[in-house]
């Protein structure tokens, strides 16, 4: 009966269409109607894993006259039906540059000298601001439209911070940052983000701080990409803490503690309504939770592989780090992406059953990618690395630029890592 109901499903989706007017008509197919909706989703997922595959290079940035290397990219974000129209690319020469998004010409630069920059992140309504965060115990905001070299705006925190990590919350409203550990303390410091273009010559203080909730590094935040109140931040003392920065206080605002056991790199939000978070560790582990099964009986836990090198991608081809992730909304699907130190690409799929590989992306890269950044409106992904190369690939494209560079070898401009401790954990319920 099963097989028959196979085949059957197969007619069905090969011969007739639509699947709902038919699932309304005939009682057979009603009987096999969830049957035939896992074969669509099947089919939709295999779909969009064989467009990853099959990304090519469509573009390559010019090598700039100061070449460095590329630690983080973000896209401005997209109007209604447009894709975004800019680039912005954190480098280790302590620069901003900013590119045209289709050709990746080079548009402008801002420097944040002497001070180290820890990421680049667009506003989400305005496609001409971008917000970067610095060393210096900074988070500046930069128009794109202008070609004077200071900021808009300065979000200033406390004497003490170094600002290592950072992010933007949905309604552009919050800005938030991580700080390195200085003498026991560790923050994460909010601002209030309106009118950023408004008062340019008065820096920001500070609405507030978190301070008790991690105890080492914060080395990424992330806000949900749909709810503007919540936030995940992850530290090297291995903790992922999923606050609502709505409730009054930080004790009320935790919702959630989660231990990798390791050094936090990455975090993000994954799944249906973006109800799971995910974490990279700086040992290349990957952990991942479903914070909707708090209030259950449930485990939280999904998957949590030690180290992904020894479980994806073995031989000459071997992984050997890990960049970030990216949840796809239309497979509902959560991705991982990693690399070799001779530049290749590994786009790896997630399941409760463990990583599996999808494809690797050979030809781009001559060294180590640091960044990366996924546009879903046209599944393209823009790479940056240590070759100093700036690659958008494409479904299916031909690249009509420029041949590969040569490795760079620029040891002394390298931004540093962030130190992995051996500090005690804390632990928490969940």
């Amino acid at each position: 009966d099963v097989i028959a109901g196979f085949l059957y499903a197969i007619l069905i989706l090969v011969v007739f269409h639509p699947v709902v007017d038919l699932i309304d008509n005939f009682n057979l197919t009603y009987k096999y109607a969830p049957l035939i909706i896992v074969i669509l989703e099947m089919t939709t997922v295999e779909k969009i894993e064989e467009q990853l595959a099959g990304l090519h290079i469509a573009k390559r940035s010019m090598l700039s006259e100061e070449p460095a290397y590329l630690l983080d990219i973000d896209v401005s974000k997209p109007a209604q039906c447009e894709s975004g129209r800019f680039v912005a690319v954190s480098c280790s020469n302590k620069s901003i540059r900013i590119y045209n998004r289709e050709t990746l010409s080079f548009l402008r630069e801002y420097s944040s000298r002497p001070g180290v920059l820890n990421g680049v992140r667009f506003a989400h309504a305005c496609d001409s601001v971008v917000f970067s965060a610095c060393s210096d115990g900074t988070v500046k905001c930069w128009d794109t439209r202008l070609a004077a070299e200071e900021p808009v705006q300065v979000f200033r925190g406390y004497p003490s911070n170094v600002f290592i990590s950072f992010d933007v919350n949905h309604s552009d409203i919050i800005v938030c940052a991580g700080t390195e550990k200085v003498d026991k303390d560790t923050f994460l410091v909010f601002w209030d983000a309106r009118g950023v273009t408004d008062c340019a010559s008065v820096a920001k203080e500070p609405l507030g701080v978190y301070s008790e909730s991690h105890n080492d590094d914060i080395t990424k935040i992330c806000f949900h990409p749909v709810e503007p109140n919540l936030l995940v931040s992850g530290s090297t003392d291995g903790l992922v803490n999923v606050f609502d920065i709505n409730k009054d206080n930080e004790d009320d605002a935790l919702i959630s503690t989660c231990n990798s056991d390791s050094s936090v790199s990455f975090v993000g939000w994954s799944g249906k309504g973006y109800k799971q978070v995910y974490c990279m560790t700086h040992d290349e582990g990957f952990c991942w939770w479903d914070i909707a099964q708090l209030d259950t009986e449930e485990p939280i836990t999904l998957l949590h592989v030690l180290d992904v090198r020894d479980s994806v991608c073995g031989g000459n081809n071997s992984l050997h780090y890990l960049v970030g992730g990216l949840y796809h909304e239309k497979a509902e699907k959560l991705f991982l992406i990693g690399g070799t130190s001779r530049g290749n690409i590994h786009l790896m799929g997630c399941s409760t059953d463990g990583l599996s590989l999808v494809g690797t992306l050979c030809g781009g890269h001559s060294a180590t990618v640091r960044s990366s950044c996924w546009n879903l409106k046209d599944e393209s992904l823009l790479t940056g690395g240590e070759d100093a190369q700036l690659l958008l690939w494409k479904p299916g494209a031909v690249e009509r630029s420029l041949a590969k560079k040569a490795s760079m070898k620029l040891a002394s401009s390298v931004q540093k890592r962030v130190r992995v401790h051996n500090s005690s954990l804390k632990s928490r319920k969940k």
